[in-house]
């Protein structure tokens, strides 16, 4: 994510929690730039909200309270959203932070939060797909993290097939 500057606004994500209590709220607020005419541009990856990523252009409403609420997506980034709750190591800051490494090399960003053992990778659509869905299928097999696909395009798609 960029440094937060004057036009960063938080945007509010209402999400429904399945039966198992996941995600662990009903709401998750994501940085946005305001781009002036009620949309906003994602500025960071998203820990729980499925269907969205960095750099999605996102149409926006303001309630009562002055609060900013997402609403459909007016234009996608092209950017993936891929989550992993890491195992190896228990999820510890250094098992968080050599995940992040290892996909960084191959085009990502993204970042860890140690309540849920998590890392939320952004992948744009230059990076290294085919491999990056190889090493999370063989991390998966290895018992290092699960994985889900928060935000996936047609790209990402195609590498399953490959």
């Amino acid at each position: 994510m960029t440094n937060i500057r004057e036009n960063h606004v938080k945007v509010h994500f209402r999400m429904d929690i399945d039966e198992d209590g996941w995600p662990p709220a009903s709401v998750e607020s994501l940085w946005a730039v305001d781009l002036g005419d009620g949309t906003v541009r994602l500025d960071n990856t998203p820990w729980f909200v499925r269907g969205v990523a960095s750099g999605d252009i996102i149409k926006v409403e303001l309630d009562g309270d002055g609060v900013v609420w997402a609403g459909e997506t007016v234009r996608p980034s092209q950017n993936c959203t891929i989550r992993l709750i890491v195992l190896k190591d228990d999820g510890s800051a250094a098992a968080r932070q050599s995940v992040l490494e290892i996909f960084h090399s191959l085009g990502t960003t993204g970042e860890g939060i140690e309540r849920y053992r998590m890392v939320a990778l952004d992948v744009p659509p230059e990076a290294d797909l085919p491999q990056i869905r190889k090493l999370l299928e063989h991390g998966e097999t290895k018992g290092w993290w699960h994985w889900e696909e928060g935000c996936v395009t047609a790209a990402w798609e195609a590498t399953a097939q490959a």
